[in-house]
């Protein structure tokens, strides 16, 4: 945590067991993206992913067992509020966020307080089918409604948020299933924070192996349905102001 802050942005990168691709996305975010630090939150990894982080150039965060996204991600914005800093972007390890398109999304910035990277936003030719594909645009129609905006892709990850969303983050991301993405939005939304999407390109996995299995993916429609139903019975939270 002593790490010394050089750059008003931060990538934070959650990461397990992802030593495979870590190290070449780090050094493209460096190499392609504008000028930042990079955070690895290494979530309880079993390989080497926390010294190959460190030997691309990231500052790194070992957490002591796997607390999956959510937690690896409040972790970051805690990191990014104690060190000042005033954007912050999550980028995924395995490398399917290209970072040539982190500029992209941060310039969604400059319109709302929350921006997220969409796959579904006629860039790209990123595509899912089946049960995956129908939670998706339940999903993305109803928290538009919520939001106030068109929004295609709600579970990406690719999301920039400005110093006011990192400090609503601090006090209410959630850790649970999708928590990350469809909870914290809602959550955010509700708080006050305003939301924008932009397009961009995903890219396939550079290494690792894939979250996401054909089970998983049957799973998907009913747990992503009680997540949301979830997230829409949270009561509003109060952003903190210190």
């Amino acid at each position: 945590m002593g790490a010394v802050r050089r750059h008003d942005v931060l990538v934070i990168m959650p990461a397990w067991n992802e030593s495979e691709a870590i190290g070449s996305t780090i050094r493209e975010v460096f190499a392609f993206g504008p000028p930042c630090d990079v955070l690895v939150v290494d979530d309880g990894s079993r390989d080497n992913t926390a010294a190959v982080a460190q030997g691309a150039g990231a500052t790194v965060l070992q957490l002591p067992f796997n607390m999956g996204v959510g937690g690896a991600m409040r972790t970051g914005f805690k990191y990014a509020k104690s060190h000042g800093y005033t954007q912050v972007i999550q980028v995924d390890a395995d490398g399917q966020h290209d970072p040539r398109d982190i500029k992209v999304v941060l310039e969604g910035l400059r319109e709302a307080d929350i921006a997220i990277g969409a796959r579904f936003a006629d860039k790209g030719t990123y595509s899912v089918r089946g049960p995956r594909k129908w939670a998706m645009i339940v999903l993305a129609w109803t928290l538009s409604k919520v939001a106030g905006t068109k929004l295609t892709d709600v579970t990406s990850g690719f999301r920039a948020a400005n110093a006011k969303a990192i400090r609503q983050y601090v006090d209410h991301y959630p850790a649970e299933y999708l928590g990350d993405t469809i909870d914290s939005l809602v959550v955010a939304i509700r708080s006050g924070c305003t939301v924008r999407q932009v397009g961009v390109s995903m890219r396939e996995r550079q290494g690792g192996e894939p979250s996401h299995d054909a089970v998983k993916a049957a799973l998907y429609l009913g747990r992503s349905g009680l997540a949301l139903i979830f997230a829409l019975t949270r009561k509003k939270s109060i952003p903190s102001t210190n």
